[in-house]
């Protein structure tokens, strides 16, 4: 170790990848937390928070079940011993101990918590409540909450300073982004985001605190810069539908920006400004899957490591080359990801299972037909029933979809959905037994469903 254990995204300089530290990922489909060990590249197993998504022997969606559902959102104490997880239906968050693999606590807050963070101190989780508009400051050893900070509509995500005196919160669906004095709770200033920008779903702030990047997945662009000093954005960067995730790497003595963007199966790098000058577009990363989410480097800025929402694995890319040398199969759709580096011995595989690995995830072009545009069907394999999920863009803003399953001989309606007014459909949901029925592709055209409707499916989530 270099002394004292720095916690990624670091300055040049930090410690090395360690057999001890973890990369964890918050995977939504299985309600699980998938554990890597990064100096191997090795999954270690999951930590199940409840069951699989429409699990069939335990009711998940019944008045009985009283697990988690929708395991989401991930942050982590400075020192490394703690990783706290958001279950943004249940409205759960759990606090882990990263040397045991155990649940320490869990605590149930507002409606519709997305993501937390532990407070510099490590004393406090703050939770971005996105459901009611709040921040809960939560003394997490005595399980109450001490405070709310109260912030504009839907808040997204809690990311601190490096010297840990400031708080940032970004809005889904307001054009703000507080600043919040960390040691009296208050909100000292609102930076205002430009309107072509849109709302956010994630942020990150740089290892020097001078920038915060904001990750917008609707309209596909990026506040890219919000200069913490002036508390101006200084970009806005046209990068693709379902832009999610942001983070930092330096190398070289060249700072970059990594933007992961869902829609086009891409991690962008951006070289960043030092004079206020827009970042530069410098090399797009093909990712060995779909649907690139969640991001963060290894302490030593030599990799950054992506969950495939959409593939249910991680790629991992080395910074030097900017190209992916392994992907991982881990537990299914996975959102959130984190490094953690820490002291725990490398052979700790305790309180792990297999839940959510192994199970078969298959992407397909989508078909369109009688209409401009272009995506992707996810069939991802769930106990009893198989998921379909929906992906387009390029298609006629505002007008309605069917996807329809086909095996060559027989067409099947799934579901219908409205592109946005960009012309994308994000994310729309339905079950099937698709892989049962030996279907072969999925065909999306304008209008409502005609012909045979399989039983069991659901309409679209937004």
């Amino acid at each position: 170790m270099h002394g004292t254990l720095i916690q990624p995204p670091a300055l040049p300089g930090a410690q090395p990848i360690s057999g001890n530290d973890r990369v964890y990922t918050a995977d939504q489909d299985s309600n699980t937390v998938s554990v890597i060990n990064p100096a191997t590249n090795t999954v270690l197993g999951t930590i199940a928070l409840g069951e699989p998504r429409l699990a069939p022997s335990k009711d998940v969606l019944g008045a009985m079940y009283d697990g988690e559902i929708d395991v989401h959102g991930l942050g982590f104490s400075r020192d490394g011993k703690w990783l706290d997880v958001i279950d943004v239906t249940t409205n759960a968050i759990h606090v882990i101990d990263t040397a045991t693999n155990k649940v320490v606590r869990t605590m149930y807050v507002g409606r519709a918590p997305h993501e937390g963070f532990f407070s510099p101190d490590g004393t406090r989780l703050w939770v971005a409540v996105r459901g009611q508009d709040y921040v809960s400051v939560i003394d997490w050893r005595a399980d109450k909450e001490v405070d709310r900070i109260p912030t504009e509509d839907a808040p997204s995500k809690v990311v601190f300073s490096p010297d840990g005196k400031l708080a940032y919160v970004n809005h889904l669906r307001t054009l703000v982004l507080d600043v919040i004095d960390v040691a009296s709770h208050r909100i000292i200033r609102r930076v205002p985001i430009p309107a072509e920008a849109g709302g956010s779903s994630d942020e990150a702030i740089s290892p020097d605190g001078r920038d915060v990047w904001l990750g917008m997945p609707t309209n596909g662009r990026t506040t890219a810069v919000v200069n913490t000093a002036t508390s101006r954005v200084e970009a806005v960067l046209h990068t693709g539908p379902r832009t999610n995730h942001p983070n930092f790497v330096t190398v070289g003595g060249v700072d970059y920006a990594y933007q992961t963007v869902g829609g086009l199966n891409e991690t962008l790098v951006y070289r960043r400004s030092r004079n206020g000058a827009p970042p530069t577009l410098v090399k797009t990363i093909h990712n060995n899957g779909h649907g690139p989410h969640g991001i963060w480097p290894s302490p030593d800025n030599t990799r950054i490591y992506v969950a495939l929402q959409n593939s249910d694995a991680v790629d991992v890319i080395d910074t030097h080359t900017n190209s992916v040398i392994k992907t991982l199969p881990i537990g299914q759709s996975p959102m959130a990801l984190v490094y953690v580096a820490r002291s725990t011995p490398a052979t700790s595989t305790n309180n792990l299972g297999r839940q959510g690995l192994g199970m078969r995830t298959q992407n397909l072009p989508l078909r369109v037909s009688g209409s401009s545009g272009q995506g992707t069907a996810l069939i991802r394999a769930l106990p009893g029933i198989n998921e379909v999920t929906i992906g387009a863009a390029g298609l006629p803003p505002n007008q309605q979809f069917t996807a329809y399953a086909s095996d060559g001989t027989r067409t099947t309606a799934l579901m219908s959905m409205m592109s946005n007014q960009f012309g994308n459909i994000d994310e729309a949901l339905s079950y099937s037994y698709f892989f049962a029925n030996h279907y072969t592709s999925v065909i999306l055209k304008p209008g409502t469903p005609s012909g045979e409707q399989e039983p069991g499916t659901a309409m679209p989530q937004a």
